[in-house]
């Protein structure tokens, strides 16, 4: 009984390595990936609606999907469920965001048990950022200073994740100098990350100098690229103002403007943008893909319908 009992413990303990290993193993292919990001909804019916998006796009067959994580840990148990419920309905692998500021070591432990009870094999391990009801929130009392403590803090745990870290082609936004940047960055490597998820960026040329960059630092992960369709005017306006530094190439500007005052069209300028983008990428033998769907899925089909995916 002994010996059976042994040999179903390593079992277990094999499959659920082999399991881990998944979307390391998609990204280290000669093939570049797709994958899709989500927020949690705040209420049942924009539940219901996600699903759906969810739903349509799972016919594309993503490599992955992930779901945000609100700040200060907001949306923990809305991030959990979306999580769960896309796991059960749509066997996609998917990697729920991760920040840790506002946790403790107590609570990481807790939300790492359950993803791992959930069947999650993948976690994008980031800083975050305070709630933004707490303007004057002070981080030295967090029991996580750093992405790198929290990487070094989920390679610890029994449940053997796949860590996921972001970074930043455009610049962090709050470390202006680029070699400190980079200093940072690869401290979150050495702590045991396994792949890189990039912010958004608009203009190729900065991936692909920070691809180098990595490359000059012995930083050889495989990177997924996130894209994000600008589809009106509204939304880029918004996003300068979320994504501190974002930069818009004048290539994308004199598009857009051209069309500005015909929405059905400035929406098919911007889609177009990003699906020759996204060839770009493909061309330039990118790990991954990850688009920024917003919860809606006509400008993800399209896209990935125009690249054949």
């Amino acid at each position: 009984m002994k010996k059976s009992s042994f040999s179903l413990d390593l079992l277990i303990s094999t499959i659920l390595a082999i399991s881990t290993m998944e979307i390391l193993s998609l990204l280290n292919e000669d093939r570049t990936t797709l994958s899709f990001e989500f927020f949690p909804p705040a209420s049942d019916g924009a539940s219901e609606d996600l699903f759906t998006t969810v739903n349509e796009l799972s016919a594309l067959h993503p490599a992955f999907v992930s779901v945000t994580y609100g700040a200060g840990g907001t949306t923990r148990e809305r991030t959990r469920r979306v999580v769960q419920r896309i796991i059960e309905e749509t066997k996609i692998p998917t990697i729920p965001h991760l920040t840790c500021i506002g946790h403790s070591r107590e609570e990481m432990t807790e939300i790492l048990n359950e993803y791992a009870e959930d069947g999650v094999k993948t976690l994008l391990a980031l800083r975050g950022d305070p709630p933004r009801d707490c303007p004057d929130y002070d981080r030295s009392q967090d029991d996580f200073q750093y992405a790198a403590e929290l990487v070094t803090f989920i390679k610890d745990h029994p449940h053997d994740f796949t860590i996921g870290v972001a970074g930043f082609p455009e610049g962090h936004p709050i470390t202006p100098n680029r070699l400190v940047e980079m200093d940072h960055f690869k401290a979150k490597v050495d702590a045991g990350a396994d792949y890189i998820c990039t912010q958004l960026f608009f203009d190729n040329h900065d991936l692909y100098d920070y691809r180098e960059r990595c490359e000059l630092a012995g930083i050889e992960l495989p990177i997924v690229a996130g894209v994000m369709p600008l589809t009106t005017i509204s939304g880029m306006k918004r996003m300068a103002e979320l994504a501190a530094g974002s930069r818009f190439p004048a290539k994308l500007l004199r598009v857009l403007q051209t069309v500005q005052d015909d929405a059905k069209k400035l929406r098919e300028a911007g889609i177009q943008y990003s699906i020759e983008q996204c060839q770009d990428l493909i061309e330039q033998n990118i790990s991954g893909i990850h688009l920024y769907t917003l919860n809606k899925s006509r400008a993800t089909r399209q896209i990935a319908t125009s690249l054949n995916f």
